[in-house]
Formats: structure tokens, sequence, C-alpha cells
């Protein structure tokens, strides 16, 4: 019995010291929530309550001024996908905003496998250089992230509008006989915004290049494959984590974009920026503009989940 005892009692200091150190790490964990506490209500506040108020907006009445009318409609809504005939009041598909939504998407769409095509062998060449060099080489990439995008895109228009460099090249070649139009069009569109967004495609496919084991390459031509087979078999799976995030980060911002289609495409080629931008300014139909870019957001964070789960999935199945 003077064992178990002796035991007991040896065992008691432990336990209360892990008590103690339990309660210690309790009482630091409040104190960190206490002072991030008013950086995170800032937080909030800046982010959740503009939300709120273009969420209340779009269930309101538009006024003829612009503005609101503080009485609940859900027309706005209504008006995000169908239009009211004016002479009989029946409901339609708006065929407008439908073919934004389209060309949005399919401009994002091309400006990420464009940023992708580019990107990546970029991306690949950069990775393979000495490192003495490799700063000098990312450096070249985010220089024009110093500038203004309004700059960015003027330079590109200043290079494929009709007297730019790209015309005179081509008459000066005999290629054409007259200059090509290519401002105002989604061809504009989607190389002013290949342009902007190369550099959020390169950095992150740079760094699963990087940690790249390139033993695995020397193997892979021993065994006799191509080139090819080798990037498509075995680099290109390591460093789909850096592609899917270039992706992203390509294709979110390209779906809400305002400059560039403007100033390249002209008023006959919108995105869903500009008609967001247009309810709120011309249109004076504030609701309505709430209400699109409450679609925005509910489209991208739709992709992002779907992203979410399609990776989740791919996580469980290789665990």
């Amino acid at each position: 019995m003077s064992d178990v005892a002796q035991m007991s009692v040896q065992s008691t200091p432990p336990r209360c010291l892990s008590d103690a150190e339990a309660g210690q790490q309790r009482a630091d964990h409040r104190r960190r929530w206490l002072l991030s506490l008013p950086a995170l209500t800032i937080i909030t506040i800046l982010s959740l309550v503009p939300l709120l108020i273009v969420l209340l907006f779009s269930f309101l009445q538009k006024d003829t001024y612009g503005g609101v009318v503080w009485q609940f409609s859900g027309t706005a809504w209504t008006e995000v996908l169908f239009q009211r005939d004016i002479f009989d009041g029946t409901l339609g598909f708006a065929d407008a905003h439908l073919s934004i939504f389209l060309r949005s998407l399919k401009i994002s769409v091309i400006t990420t496998v464009m940023t992708l095509l580019v990107g990546v062998p970029i991306a690949y060449f950069i990775a393979t250089r000495p490192k003495s060099s490799r700063n000098i080489w990312l450096f070249l990439i985010t220089v024009p992230f110093w500038t203004s995008l309004l700059i960015r895109t003027i330079a590109i228009l200043e290079i494929i509008r009709k007297d730019g460099i790209v015309n005179k090249f081509l008459l000066g070649t005999g290629l054409v006989d007259e200059p090509v139009q290519f401002l105002f069009t989604d061809f504009a569109i989607g190389m002013g915004m290949t342009y902007v967004y190369l550099p959020l495609m390169v950095l992150p496919v740079y760094a699963s290049v990087e940690r790249l084991d390139f033993n695995l390459l020397e193997a892979c031509y021993d065994l006799y494959a191509s080139r090819w087979t080798a990037f498509r078999r075995v680099v290109l799976p390591l460093i789909k984590p850096g592609v899917i995030a270039g992706s992203i980060l390509v294709f979110v911002p390209s779906l809400g974009e305002y400059v560039t289609p403007r100033i390249l495409g002209g008023g006959g080629n919108l995105m869903i920026g500009n008609l967001i931008e247009l309810q709120f300014g011309q249109g004076r139909n504030w609701p309505l503009g709430a209400a699109l870019s409450l679609t925005l957001m509910l489209m991208i964070v739709g992709i992002l989940l779907y992203y979410v789960a399609v990776t989740g999935k791919e996580e469980n199945g290789h665990g």
C-alpha cells in the first residue's frame, strides 16, 4: 500500500503542473484575441458593412435620378437575367446581360489560358537559370506592377492601334495592304488582360518549378522518354498546385475587370464590371448595379468553392 500511495503522490505534481500549463495557455489565447480584437473589428466593419449596404440596395427600388427609394422590391434581382416587355409587360431573357456574362466568361477563360501558355515556359526558364540571375529575371517580371494599370493598358493601345507598332510592321513587311482593326474587339481585350495579369501566373508557377527535383527529368531521359512526355507525365503533375493557383489569381480579377475592357474594347464590348459601372452611372439604376455586383461575387465564390471541392477530393484520393 505504501508503494501505491507513494506512486499517487509522485503522479500528483505533474497533473497539477499540466493543469497550470493549460490555464496559462487559455490565458495566452484570450490575451491574443483581445490584442487582435481592434484589428478584427476594423476589418469586419470595412468588409461586411459595405457588403451589407450593397445587399440592402439590391432589394430596394430605384429612384428616377439615381439613388434608391426605401421600399422593398425584388425587381433588381429579376432584371439581372430577365427584362419586362414595355408593351405587354411579359418577362423575357435579358439578352444584353446574358451576352455580357458570356463574353466576360469567355474572355476571362481565354486570358487564363493565354497567361498559362506564356507564363509556364517563362516560369520554367527562370527557375532553370543560375541562382545568381533568378532575382534579376523575377525583377523584370514584376516591373510592370510598379506602374499604373491605366498606363499599361494605354501602352497596349498604342501598340495595336491602326497606326501603332504592330500595323506598321505588318504594312512594312507587306503582310497586309491596309491597317488591321485590332482595337475595340475581344482580341484587344484579351491581349491587354493577358499582358496585365501575366505576372500573377508566372510567380506561382515559378514557386512550384523551383521546388521541382530535376533528377526526375534525368531519370525520364534515361528511360528514353521524350521532352514532351517528361513534361506531361512528370513536370506538369508536380507543378499542378502552382498552375491552379496562378489560374485562380488570373481568372478571378479578370472576370470583374473594368479598365482594360473600357479602353481597349470601347463601348460595344462590355464586361460585367463595365455593366455594373453603367448601372451606377448613366443607367441610374443603383439596385440593379448592386444586384449585378452580388451576382459577380457569387460567381467568383462558386468557382472558388468548386476549386476547393475538387482539390479536396484529389487530396483524399491520394491520401
